[in-house]
């Protein structure tokens, strides 16, 4: 089962509500999550709704007078698995002990349910976040409460990708990171109201003028109580995996993720683009949003003009949605539909189309017909992610290998030539260039040793062990 999401969790030492301060942390990591959202404070059941975070100003305000707190935790949901439903949204509550908010995709779900299953009787819609917490408080029962230890010894049992944030019945915060870093979670502090927090993006800090202290290191273990922060390494790992996906296209453009502008590290992108194509066109034309940046690297090494020759609506209530993380077929090409070409800009040109990822081909299927459609006299489309061809078992939605367009095309074909052809006709471009690995690592700025590349590459040994595809990673 996947999630990937947004996180929050904030103390304050001054006794001040930071309810609000973590709804305004929501809004700025919705881009992480838009199916669901939750706050979560001690001996209440959490709060959960269906939809944005600002979608319902009435439900805002009640939250707003309702739930008062100096310690809470907070999360927008992308669910990959389980049902677009409230149970299956966040933060959840494991008894009357704690609530916990997950990032991340644990792969040995089948292995921890027949754990958890000695001693709850589960739900239809347990899910991986809800199987962990059940375990969790297993293993606090059995060592009286010590959660260092508990934590360490769940650790030892999970295969996966995680960021974990737990908030106890007694207003105390923990927190950790898995070993080998896949999934990012910074922590920040702010002055004012003289509080700690953990999040999944420092554009989250940004928002509530709260300052960066630093990324949280892979495997480290961190706890909030009365007395302050304190931390300690629970697990080393001697390299990491940080998800490549996350600098091209998942994270908010103005985050720093292990110390690295996501910004730049797109722009960069762009420019190796550039190195291995060179200038083809008269004009350059981002896929928006996320292609952005990369698009101004790649027009600033070419010297073409770069133009907004496409633009996402705006004002429909769901113009501001990301097509990727939508759960079924049908709404991604409705959010396709729905970025509209401008005839003067497009009519006659010869456009070079940038793009920060294949995966399905659906955007970018939608997206090529209608720039044909506003005359466009050759299309060449560059992309910034290299070819995607194997399932992601760390918390993306592509779990399986028939839904990926580029394997359906050519398989395990390995000439990146053929592999361009192949892909460009399908889509129908005149031109297609896939970014390589090398140039992607090059731009962002870390090593491939550093890096999770497993859905480019087919390796898997940043896992424990490979997992094996089930029908309960199918979205239902």
């Amino acid at each position: 089962m996947k999630e990937r999401c947004g996180l929050v969790g904030i103390k304050s030492y001054k006794n001040f509500n930071v309810v609000p301060k973590a709804i305004y942390c929501l809004r700025a990591l919705q881009h992480r999550g838009q199916e669901a959202w939750g706050i979560a404070i001690a001996k209440r059941e959490p709060f959960r709704r269906k939809g944005l975070v600002t979608e319902n100003q009435n439900v805002l305000r009640f939250v707003h007078d309702n739930y008062k707190a100096s310690t809470c935790l907070a999360h927008v949901r992308y669910s990959t698995v389980g049902r677009s439903n409230l149970q299956n949204s966040q933060p959840l509550p494991i008894g009357r002990e704690f609530s916990i908010v997950h990032n991340g995709t644990i792969c040995n779900i089948d292995e921890l349910e027949s754990r958890v299953k000695e001693d709850f009787i589960l739900p239809s819609w347990s899910n991986d976040t809800y199987l962990v917490g059940c375990r969790l408080l297993q293993l606090l029962k059995r060592n009286g409460f010590d959660w260092f230890s508990s934590l360490e010894e769940l650790v030892g049992e999970l295969n996966g990708a995680y960021s974990f944030i737990f908030l106890t019945k007694d207003n105390v915060i923990y927190a950790i990171r898995d070993e080998r870093g896949f999934r990012p979670l910074c922590l920040g502090y702010h002055e004012e109201s003289d509080s700690y927090l953990i999040v999944s993006e420092s554009c989250a800090l940004d928002v509530i003028d709260a300052n960066l202290i630093r990324d949280i290191n892979p495997g480290e273990f961190l706890k909030l109580d009365k007395d302050g922060l304190k931390s300690e390494q629970m697990v080393k790992s001697d390299y990491h995996a940080h998800c490549s996906f996350e600098y091209t296209y998942f994270a908010h453009p103005s985050s720093i993720i292990e110390g690295i502008s996501v910004y730049e590290a797109r722009k960069r992108v762009g420019r190796e683009l550039a190195k291995l194509y060179g200038s083809m066109g008269d004009i350059v034309i981002p896929v928006p949003d996320s292609a952005r940046p990369a698009s101004t690297g790649y027009a600033l090494e070419t010297g073409l003009p770069l133009e907004e020759g496409l633009m996402k609506d705006r004002y429909g209530k769901r113009g501001g949605l990301r097509s990727f993380i939508q759960p079924f077929q049908q709404q991604r090409i409705d959010i396709a539909k729905w970025i509209t070409p401008i005839k003067r800009v497009i009519e006659n040109k010869n456009i070079v189309l940038i793009d920060d990822s294949i995966v399905r081909g659906t955007s970018s299927k939608a997206i090529v017909k209608s720039l044909r459609k506003a005359g466009a006299k050759k299309i060449s489309l560059l992309v910034t992610f290299p070819p995607i061809r194997y399932p992601c078992f760390m918390g993306i939605d592509f779990p399986t290998q028939e839904e990926l367009l580029a394997y359906k095309v050519v398989k395990e074909e390995d000439n990146i030539e053929k592999i361009n052809d192949k892909v460009g006709r399908e889509i129908g471009v005149d031109f297609l260039g896939y970014n390589n690995q090398k140039a992607l690592c090059k731009g962002i700025g870390m090593p491939f040793s550093e890096m999770c590349l497993s859905c480019t590459t087919g390796n898997y040994a940043c896992l424990k062990a490979k997992p094996k595809y089930s029908l309960r990673m199918k979205k239902i």
